[in-house]
């Protein structure tokens, strides 16, 4: 499920989608916290279950042959309680949820604290952060506080319909065994079979703040599910003639002249095109640029300048593909046709993006092999060796291996590492 998930949460651009856009928390504790817990509650769940069918088919019998009105009693009470067990605990699932969220921006707050030492140093922001940090934490104490109460009142009335159980089938039984009509041992077997089957019956009664937080991690999973999903409204932007922003490549040779055997390079050829670009912001859905075209030809040298907001960096995500709401097209030019063989399968025609899927790694493996290029604003360092870091993000393979493996590989060929 992990690695489902995983692919699903990097398709598509997902996770860059989800962070810019700010659509749902915790992505991180979704994928490692709450996998975990679903798959390890959802299995013992199931054992339990089993076991519990397998109880009530072996006991039934058992105590409808001793005396029928008191399986009837049974199946009343174990009712009863379950209905005053979802009355009392309904307020768990809601509860549980907040504590899962609460908890987990506590601990974001923690990491971007441990990720951004050396600024907040810099800045002297340590009683900020441990303001913000305490908030935090106020917060998921105080939604502890509540969920503590709400399973009080649960274990109090679960702890008592536990201790009744001890007696009532022996009131239902014992009439008839003043009566004569059974032995001593049959109240014993009788309340022995009850306590099985209702034990049975009352699965949701003894695990219902199980349940509840079962039924918390599985909201939390749905929500990501759905968002995470082909279908999802907010991460998949129309994709006809009308809205949506068309990146396309075009391979085609620099023309050049000949004279004499040598040869000299004609006009510079036009690497970027832009035509009647309007680009929109993805949510708000504000204009950032309109009808924006523009040639930039090789050699050519372009600085993009304007006051902060003015959509700079918006342009820049549009040319990379990230934001495609709007209109227009953006067509790149290859320098050499040679370099898109393996894409277009030698034909001049533009080669579409189409941004789903693998389709999606495929286009920017395309990018890459054309000589384009981006330098996010803030610098990216890899969590792994250096030769991951500067062949990032192009590894194969045989280049993807830890530096353990690395080093002995280097030391059984006899092999020098110079810096």
């Amino acid at each position: 499920m992990t690695s489902y998930y995983m692919k699903r949460y990097f398709k598509n651009r997902t996770f860059y989608k989800i962070q810019s856009q700010s659509l749902i928390d915790n992505p991180d504790q979704r994928i490692n916290d709450d996998l975990s817990a679903f798959t390890g509650t959802a299995l013992a769940f199931s054992l339990t279950l089993l076991n519990a069918v397998v109880d009530l088919v072996s006991f039934s019998n058992i105590l409808y042959g001793i005396y029928p009105p008191l399986f009837v009693v049974l199946i009343v009470y174990s009712l009863g309680g379950t209905a005053i067990s979802v009355f009392l605990g309904k307020s768990l699932v809601n509860l549980n949820f907040m504590q899962e969220k609460k908890e987990a921006d506590f601990r974001y707050g923690l990491v971007r604290v441990r990720e951004n030492a050396e600024s907040i140093a810099f800045y002297g922001g340590e009683e900020n952060e441990l303001q913000l940090l305490l908030d935090r934490f106020r917060r998921a104490y105080q939604n502890l506080s509540e969920l503590l109460i709400a399973s009080r009142n649960l274990e109090f009335f679960t702890n008592g319909y536990r201790y009744l159980i001890q007696i009532l089938p022996a009131a239902v039984v014992a009439p008839m065994f003043f009566a004569g009509k059974i032995e001593f041992g049959v109240i014993n077997q009788s309340v022995s079979a009850f306590n099985h089957i209702l034990s049975d019956f009352s699965l949701i009664v003894f695990q219902f703040q199980s349940i509840s937080a079962f039924s918390a991690v599985i909201d939390r999973l749905g929500e990501f599910d759905d968002l995470l999903g082909e279908n999802g409204s907010s991460l998949s932007p129309r994709r006809d003639s009308i809205d949506g922003i068309n990146i396309s490549f075009k391979s085609g040779s620099p023309s050049v002249l000949s004279s004499n055997g040598s040869q000299m390079q004609s006009e510079p050829g036009i690497v970027l095109e832009i035509c009647d670009l309007t680009l929109l912001t993805p949510r708000g859905g504000n204009i950032l640029i309109t009808d924006f075209n523009m040639e930039l030809k090789d050699k050519d040298h372009l600085l993009v300048m304007g006051p902060s907001g003015c959509g700079k960096t918006s342009l820049l995500r549009a040319l990379a593909g990230l934001w495609t709401s709007g209109t227009g097209d953006i067509i790149y030019h290859a320098r050499d046709s040679r370099q898109l063989q393996t894409a277009t399968l030698g034909s001049n025609e533009p080669s579409n993006i189409k941004p789903e899927g693998e389709e999606l790694l495929q286009s920017s493996k395309q990018r890459r092999d054309n000589g384009i290029f981006f330098v996010p604003q803030r610098p990216y360092m890899v969590l792994g060796t250096l030769r991951q870091q500067l062949l990032y993000p192009t590894w194969t393979a045989n280049i993807h291996q830890s530096p353990t493996n690395d080093a002995q590989s280097k030391a059984k060929s006899g092999g020098v590492v110079h810096s």
